[in-house]
Formats: structure tokens, C-alpha cells, sequence
């Protein structure tokens, strides 16, 4: 097979700003982690190029999936975690040509899972924990058992999440075998949610009750990013202002949601702000760490 990634190497080092090639290998049929192929290339360049970004070829007889993603989009992929297998092929590939040691660095800090990127990781988890959380007591408020189902089952993927980054585990590689090691009382949740003897508004009713209490204490630390940011100034901050600014705008995420909660468990402090005193012009709501 090395002669393989040797044809490879040769068909791309030449590519316009390519920094890194890894090469994963399938040992699976139709493993969805590269699309069903043999072989799955990855290559880094500095920036977006004209060529396709996915082609399938084939090489002898293996069918190799060539994928291309610049530089700043796979940082984005590694802060969020919007694209998981990115995650997978870093960690498990084998780096063939690595100009400037950029993809062996990346992979080492994905490994050391520092405290900085488990912080943005468990924000991230946890905005996204609240709004499916919220949705599924309200579809049950309004009677839509299955959507109520759909909406916890995903807020309790989350849980899951928070707690392997709590456990400096990345979410991305496995869920359910991890957390059966690391909290098999999770597990057990979901195991009732999906196969409980108990009829579906019981077994919903029985996670959001779980989520209610376990997961809703976690709001201050898993929202440490955006608190901590707030401490950098004393005048208060609009939401668009929180939206921008870059610790924030790099994950993707909305805040909205969240400052409301954190204005509701009195960790931030909602202010009142008139542009035009004299005038009869509207409101602005804004906000402040609560001292």
C-alpha cells in the first residue's frame, strides 16, 4: 500500500498552497467515516482553491475519496466540532507530507484536549443542550410526544458531550462507548428513553426531570467563555456586541438563548440603556456580569 500513498504524494505536492496530506484507510465496507471507500485522502492547503473540494478516483484497485479543506475551515471544524469526522481523519490518519509540522500539531492538540478548547467545546455543547432541552418541555407542554422524544434525545447527546469534554474525552471519536465507561448513569437514561416499558410521555418526562436538575447546575461552568469575556469591561454589552466578538463568533453559535437563561440564575445582569433620553426613542436591553 505504500506505493499508494507515494502516487498520492506525487499527484499533490505540487497543489498551490498545500500544507499537509493524511492518508486514513477503511477497514470497514461501507465505513461512513470515508464515504464507503478504501482509502480516504486529506488535504490541507492555506487557502480556498478552484479545485473540486471532493473527487473519487481510483488507484489499482482501491477507490480513494480525495477531500480538500483549507486551513481556516478545519480550524473552525476542530473549535465547533461542526464537521466530527474531520475530527476522526486528524487523529486517525497517517500524515504522508506535513509542510511545516502544521497537521502534527493540530493533531497534538487535539490529543492534549487543552483547557482552552474543552472551554469552547462545553459552551458550544451546552448552547445547543438548552435549545433542544427547552423545545422538548414545550412540545410536550403543546402535546407533540414525538417531537418532545426527538428534541430530548438530542439535548441528551449533548449531556453526553459535556461530560466527556468534562473528562477531557473528545466527543467527536465515540459517544455512547465512552459514556458507558465514564457515567453509566447517563447510559442508563438512555437506555429508559429508548427501550423503558413505560409509555414515551413517562420516559420523556423522566430525562427532561434528569436534564432539570443534573445539567442546568452546570450553567456556570459550562458557560465560563462568555462570562469570562464579560469581565473584560465595565460598560454593558449589547447582544450583538457579545454575537461578534471573537471568542464567541468563531464557534457559531447563538447567544441569545443562553443570556437570557444566565439573566434568569441572576450570573448576569439585565440594564436598561435609552439612546436619546430627551426623546421618545426605545430601549435597549444589555448586560452586565453580576457582581
Amino acid at each position: 500500500m505504500e506505493h499508494i500513498n507515494q502516487r498520492l504524494i506525487g499527484a499533490y505536492r505540487e497543489l498551490p498552497g498545500l500544507l499537509s496530506i493524511s492518508v486514513i484507510q477503511n477497514p470497514y465496507p461501507y465505513n461512513p467515516l470515508i464515504d464507503g471507500l478504501d482509502r480516504l485522502v486529506l488535504l490541507v492547503i492555506t487557502n480556498n482553491s478552484t479545485s473540486s473540494a471532493a473527487r473519487h478516483i481510483k488507484l489499482g484497485e482501491e477507490r480513494i475519496a480525495i477531500r480538500m479543506v483549507d486551513k481556516e475551515m478545519l480550524e473552525q471544524c476542530v473549535t465547533s466540532g461542526a464537521n466530527r469526522n474531520i475530527i476522526e481523519w486528524i487523529v486517525r490518519g497517517e500524515i504522508v507530507l506535513d509542510r511545516e509540522g502544521y497537521l502534527a500539531n493540530v493533531r497534538e492538540r487535539l490529543l492534549l484536549f487543552p483547557e482552552s478548547m474543552r472551554e469552547q467545546k462545553r459552551f458550544i455543547e451546552f448552547t445547543g443542550f438548552l435549545r433542544t432541552y427547552l423545545q422538548a418541555k414545550q412540545n410536550l407542554a403543546d402535546g407533540n410526544l414525538l417531537d418532545a422524544y426527538s428534541h430530548i434525545l438530542t439535548a441528551l447527546h449533548h449531556w453526553a458531550h459535556i461530560v466527556l469534554i468534562e473528562e477531557g474525552l473528545h466527543p467527536e471519536l465515540t459517544v455512547w462507548q465512552q459514556l458507558r465507561r465514564v457515567h453509566p448513569g447517563i447510559y442508563k437514561l438512555y437506555e429508559e428513553l429508548s427501550a423503558s416499558p413505560e409509555t414515551l410521555e413517562q420516559r420523556v418526562q423522566l430525562v427532561l426531570l434528569a436534564c432539570e436538575f443534573s445539567v442546568m447546575s452546570k450553567m456556570k461552568e459550562c458557560c465560563a467563555l462568555l462570562l469570562n469575556l464579560m469581565v473584560d469591561r465595565e460598560e454593558p454589552w449589547s447582544i450583538s456586541e457579545l454575537q461578534v466578538h471573537p471568542d464567541i463568533r468563531e464557534l457559531h453559535v447563538d447567544v441569545s438563548l443562553v443570556v437570557q437563561k444566565l439573566v434568569q440564575r441572576a450570573y448576569i445582569r439585565e440594564v436598561a440603556v435609552m439612546d436619546d433620553p430627551q426623546g421618545d426613542s426605545e430601549i435597549e436591553l444589555r448586560y452586565l456580569l453580576a457582581k
